[in-house]
């Protein structure tokens, strides 16, 4: 059994660390104008981030036991070529769930 003190200074410590992260950012700069570069490079921070999160639950699925399914690869591959070509992140999405809900009907 973990000590409660430990704990819960533990989650004190990542609270101070996570504010700190923050407001380096936020509360020192917060009222600077950002330079272009890093205005350029602050775009793609949501496209970089977001397969990052989606990439494991595609290929290390949690509900087929950390195995590949077909159903959840073609549902990605729908969903990018959906995002693609429409440029249409709802009907991405949408597209994306209907893909794998019917892969997964017809496979079984």
């Amino acid at each position: 059994m973990t000590d409660p003190l430990m704990i819960w200074a533990t989650i004190a410590a990542i609270g101070l660390g996570t504010f700190l992260l923050r407001f380096s950012f936020l509360g020192l700069i917060g009222g600077r104008a950002l330079p272009p570069w890093a205005l350029r490079l602050l775009r793609y921070t949501s496209v970089a981030v977001m397969p990052g999160l989606v990439a494991p639950l595609v290929l290390w699925p949690a509900a087929t036991g950390g195995t590949t399914d077909p159903a959840r690869m073609a549902a990605a591959l729908a969903t990018l070529l959906i995002g693609v070509t429409t440029r249409n992140m709802l009907g991405a999405i949408f597209g994306g769930a209907v893909v794998l809900y019917a892969v997964q009907f017809a496979l079984g």
